[in-house]
């Protein structure tokens, strides 16, 4: 059984949702969202609370409930408030800055990395050690973020690297000397 599938979803003001046939368009504050869902999945709107509906208890489609749910309700918050990854680096001469559009990231590289924004998504540079990756599509900003993360993960014995604001890095011990 589907416990997020089952779950109601309420509609903020302010967002407006059109529905034709398996294609789901919202419309909020900061912007439009488009998804098309799986054509057996049934979405039904009513006095502001969108429901998710299945036809069947086969695997697929208790697979594909949750699933469907979870989509729109990221897409009507994402138009509604947004969403919003920070992004650390640590290390000695380890730092990102802004030029014009593009981020240039420092991780002891012979090069510095530049990267290109995707569209839909917008990253910042508070500090030169410190990102944030800003959109209202969940999905393109988490990878957004876990490329940029990827350009230098944290490494276990000193730390170093690019990590997500507050992740835990467990510290391994180093060699010791005889």
């Amino acid at each position: 059984m589907s416990r997020i599938g089952l779950k109601p979803v309420e509609i903020p003001e302010g967002v407006d949702i059109n529905l034709d046939g398996n294609r789901v368009t919202v419309k909020g504050p900061k912007g439009e969202l488009t998804k098309n869902v799986h054509p057996d999945m049934e979405v039904v709107i009513e006095d502001n609370v969108l429901t998710v509906e299945r036809p069947s208890e086969h695997k697929d489609h208790r697979a594909l409930h949750g699933t469907t749910r979870s989509v729109i309700a990221n897409m009507i918050e994402g138009v509604h408030k947004g969403f919003e990854k920070s992004l650390e680096i640590t290390g000695v001469g380890y730092r990102a800055q802004k030029q014009g559009e593009k981020i240039v990231v420092n991780a002891g590289y012979s090069h510095p990395v530049e990267i290109e924004p995707i569209e839909g998504v917008e990253i910042d540079v508070p500090q030169n050690t410190k990102l944030t990756v800003k959109g209202i599509d969940k999905q393109l900003v988490g990878g957004v973020a876990a490329n940029i993360r990827a350009i230098r993960p944290p490494e276990p014995y000193k730390g170093k690297g690019i990590r997500y604001e507050g992740e835990q890095v467990r510290q391994k011990e180093g060699k010791t000397a005889k």
